[in-house]
């Protein structure tokens, strides 16, 4: 009897000491965890502060609290310019909005004033020596229209040798000789419905 006694302290002793380290390893495995996390968690707050760092051109101090300082007070300038340039862009295309509409007032001006004088657009080609021919072109005035005019020329291969231009009531009168660009034999006929052609798209 008293064997079975001792026995039976012996084993609820030996139960408790082994039920007491199983909780024990569990405790330590538990903070073993948590330490893992707060580490991992500690270096991706750091690598974020690094990124940061980088990307903020004056950082005053390289403390955490700094890094941070100094990225608000970036993004608040950066945002002041972004406001600047908003407003720079919408006034520059109100400018470029009225610019517009006086230039077409002032074309609707050129073709009113050519219609009230009786003047008409017109194209005459009178053939001079050799290849050359003389150009007499009336057309609307209108802003850049003369440009557009000898970039098309240009582009159908008339190359003007020598020319004028002068504007009067809403008018603009381009005189000049031309040859063809490439050697090419001109004819009045061909000349005269290429220029009409060209001042109708201009």
């Amino acid at each position: 009897m008293n064997e079975l006694g001792l026995a039976g302290q012996e084993g609820s002793c030996w139960g408790r000491m082994g039920r007491k380290r199983t909780s024990y390893d569990d405790t330590a495995g538990y903070k073993s965890k948590n330490l893992h996390a707060e580490r991992r968690r500690r270096e991706k707050l750091s690598n974020r502060l690094l990124t940061l760092r980088a990307l903020v051109p004056i950082i005053t101090n390289m403390n955490k609290g700094t890094i941070i300082e100094d990225a608000i007070t970036y993004i608040q300038e950066l945002k002041k310019n972004v406001e600047a340039l908003t407003d720079m862009l919408q006034e520059m295309e109100a400018s470029s909005s009225e610019e517009e509409f006086k230039t077409r007032v002032n074309e609707i001006d050129a073709s009113e004033e050519m219609k009230q004088c009786g003047i008409e657009e017109d194209v005459q080609v009178t053939s001079i020596e050799g290849d050359k021919l003389w150009i007499k072109i009336i057309l609307e005035k209108k802003r850049g229209g003369f440009a557009r005019l000898m970039e098309k020329m240009a582009c159908f291969g008339l190359e003007l040798i020598d020319s004028n231009v002068t504007t009067s009531k809403g008018a603009m009168l381009v005189t000049a000789c031309v040859e063809g660009a490439f050697g090419d034999t001109l004819t009045v006929q061909q000349t005269k419905e290429l220029l009409t052609q060209i001042i109708k798209g201009i």
